[in-house]
């Protein structure tokens, strides 16, 4: 289940909630999720993107998008081990995975896709897909861990038909 939160007064020329759903599937169909999962998506101004940056990771900036996982991985994407085991937990009326929470930037999604020369739709998939990855385990500090990432992105990507 997706928990769409818009505090934006904009809307996007596109469908939102079913993109989220069917990039949400697309990830945890390519990371073959045992799960039905729960994921809170919310979009966010600069001021108050700023604000959850500072106070979560200690930096006084705005940033695109912030993953908040709520589940630890022994390997990325790999929903099993010791580790996820301790620390997963599970809507106990849906028995859905509580993955985590994703807040995108609303005014970083439509500067980034002017930057970048795609649409909007492709840079809030791209950074909805990117962040769905942080909270199965991914990260991008490492060059090889850079490399799956980016490579799991772009399957993602092409499993839905967005591309640049």
């Amino acid at each position: 289940m997706i928990d769409y939160v818009n505090d934006y007064d904009y809307k996007f020329d596109f469908d939102e909630i079913k993109l989220i759903e069917e990039l949400t599937k697309a990830t945890m169909d390519e990371l073959d999720c045992p799960y039905d999962v729960y994921v809170t998506v919310s979009i966010v101004d600069p001021d108050m993107i700023q604000k959850i940056n500072n106070e979560f990771r200690e930096i006084d900036a705005v940033t695109d998008v912030l993953s908040f996982p709520m589940c630890e991985y022994d390997d990325p994407g790999v929903f099993e081990g010791d580790i996820f085991d301790e620390t997963m937990e599970t809507d106990p009326d849906t028995d859905e995975l509580l993955l985590g929470d994703v807040v995108l930037c609303y005014d970083r999604v439509i500067s980034q896709a002017k930057e970048y020369g795609h649409s909007e739709k492709r840079e809030f998939a791209f950074l909805v897909v990117h962040s769905l990855l942080h909270l199965c385990g991914f990260d991008h500090i490492e060059d090889d861990d850079r490399v799956l990432m980016e490579e799991k992105q772009k399957l993602i990507l092409d499993r839905v038909n967005i591309t640049r």
